[in-house]
């Protein structure tokens, strides 16, 4: 059960943070804050701060060309999904259907995302699919 919730958490966490910077942004944040009032009401108002404070953080973030900062935030809100669910395993049910409700609005974009610092004598080689190298 633990992998299936972190599993969970993760694609949770993922579309979140991806709606985030979308025009669906503000019914996510609600679906989520909603999830939160039903499970820990104490937490919901601080969890609709969290998500807004993610927003703003990923914007500026995109805006100065940082791409690492996107990776960091779903981690930090896969990790607070999955505190939610180990502490209350029945919330998962909800947690799926929301995200069916949400992944439509989820925006089409590449599967994979490569990026590669190489220095000195360094080579690196990349592909989105099949690859040969002949080195000389």
């Amino acid at each position: 059960m633990d992998s299936e919730i972190a599993g969970l958490a993760g694609t949770a966490a993922t579309t979140l943070v991806t709606l985030l910077t979308t025009e669906g942004w503000q019914r996510a944040k609600e679906q989520f804050a909603s999830l939160w009032r039903r499970i820990q009401p104490e937490r919901a108002e601080a969890v609709t701060g969290e998500l807004e404070a993610t927003r703003d953080d990923l914007l500026r973030a995109q805006g100065d060309g940082d791409s690492r900062t996107e990776a960091e935030l779903a981690a930090e809100w896969q990790g607070r999904i999955r505190r939610l669910l180990a502490a209350y395993p029945d919330a998962a049910s909800q947690l799926r259907a929301l995200l069916a409700e949400l992944s439509a609005q989820v925006p089409p974009g590449p599967a994979v995302r490569q990026q590669a610092i190489a220095s000195g004598n360094a080579r690196i080689y990349q592909a989105g699919r099949d690859q040969t190298v002949n080195r000389r």
